[in-house]
């Protein structure tokens, strides 16, 4: 199944690793050293003009993380949608 991530982009649900609520994440120093390191390496996908909410960690085609104005609430939800 695909989720829409925002701005027309959808992703295959087995690529997804995580879902994560950007303001939390980047409260810690692991969190902004992984964020820091993905943009570095090309692997930041922005899919908003708005201010990101949450980011969206896939495996395909390589490890790539998508910023989304959607909440991790929102796409968590999209996501259990889906199995249902």
């Amino acid at each position: 199944m695909y989720i829409h991530l925002g701005r027309d982009y959808v992703l295959n649900d087995r690529d997804i690793i995580g879902i994560f609520n950007l303001e939390t994440t980047t409260i810690s120093p692991r969190g902004r050293e992984f964020l820091n390191y993905a943009q570095k390496n090309g692997a930041v996908v922005s899919l908003s003009d708005e201010l990101p909410q949450s980011y969206v960690l896939a495996d395909a085609p390589v490890d790539t993380v998508y910023l989304s104005e959607l909440s991790s609430a929102a796409l968590r939800r999209r996501a259990e949608q889906m199995i249902r």
